[in-house]
């Protein structure tokens, strides 16, 4: 039998749309329900894949989950950038008013040229710990966005993370910092297990310990509200064993690397966007 979405009661309008069913788009989904922002009949899925359109119903009982934009409702899109431009072309059709957009790449000016005049757009750049409510965008107001609407914006990203507004220029850089910055962590911790192993210790235990130390020093620098540098210091006795390892890191240019990383991806964030 052809799976068809749910239908239901009409008395409960759509507050918000989520433009593209993914990993983000879900994460978003489950934030916003999680945290009250919206009952599940106040919000939709449009994903275009049947299969996964099935799949959404399936977890997310209540949500409207179709193929098609919703008349005039408030929208997030969600979609790979080459898709972008005919999303935005079926939520001018559906008369949508206001999008936030987490396409990577894709400025304000070329979704407001898709839309219809005088549409107010968010364009923002999340990361991947959204998935687990833990993270970090930046928002930008495109031409005819408001205050008001920054506002809604930090509103809804705020449901799986912290939200930071700046201008749309900055993004770029953003990009090469936290939108890239979970990868840089994921490598070091594939460096230290690897390290781990290196001094005699299992897999096992250096996966352990690797998973548990990025995660306790990432609770205590975002609880203590301290300067990284004090509790980097705090753990750095004079002549011990950190300040050993401290010492060969420096020597070693690691500090140089990490911002030469930050620096390229945000280099390349700028290439991006110009094509």
């Amino acid at each position: 039998m052809k799976w068809r979405p749910a239908c239901y009661s009409s008395e409960v309008a759509i507050r918000l749309q989520l433009i593209g069913g993914g990993r983000m788009g879900e994460a978003l989904l489950g934030g916003l329900l999680a945290a009250g922002w919206a009952l599940p009949g106040e919000l939709a899925v449009v994903e275009k894949i049947p299969d996964r359109r099935a799949e959404l119903s399936n977890r997310f009982g209540g949500v409207t989950v179709t193929d098609h934009p919703q008349q005039g409702a408030d929208a997030v899109l969600a979609v790979k950038p080459d898709d972008s431009a005919s999303a935005g072309t079926r939520l001018r059709e559906a008369g949508v008013e206001r999008v936030l957009s987490i396409a990577a790449g894709v400025t304000t000016a070329a979704l407001e040229s898709v839309l219809d005049e005088g549409a107010r757009v968010i364009r923002a750049m999340p990361n991947t710990p959204a998935l687990v409510g833990a993270g970090a965008a930046a928002i930008a107001a495109g031409r005819h966005a408001t205050d008001n609407d920054l506002d809604w914006a930090t509103s809804v990203l705020e449901a799986v993370g912290t939200v930071v507004v700046c201008e749309e220029p900055m993004l770029d850089a953003v990009t090469g910092l936290s939108g890239s910055g979970p990868a840089y962590v994921f490598w070091l911790a594939e460096t230290l297990m690897a390290a781990g192993a290196e001094v005699g210790l299992s897999p096992d235990m250096a996966d352990a310990l690797t998973r548990q130390t990025l995660l306790g020093a990432a609770r205590l620098l975002a609880e203590s509200g301290e300067p990284p540098a004090d509790l980097r210091a705090a753990v750095t006795s004079p002549g011990g064993t950190t300040a050993r390892g401290i010492a060969e890191l420096e020597a070693r240019g690691a500090a140089e690397a990490f911002i030469a990383a930050v620096v390229a991806a945000t280099e390349r964030s700028k290439e991006l966007g110009a094509t």
